[in-house]
């Protein structure tokens, strides 16, 4: 058995970062969107309606 498999996080953890980068991610795509609308909006442009 090599060193890597000895020191093998439990499912629940490794699901856990995972889950965890997805969201911090997310977040962050989502702040650039907004940040985008944003200086959009501040040049005058902006979406019909």
């Amino acid at each position: 058995m090599t060193k890597i498999e000895q020191e093998k996080k439990p499912l629940w953890q490794r699901l856990g970062w995972l889950v965890l980068i997805w969201a911090c991610s997310v977040t962050a795509l989502g702040v650039v969107a907004w940040l985008l609308r944003q200086f959009m909006s501040a040049a005058g442009l902006g979406t019909p309606g």
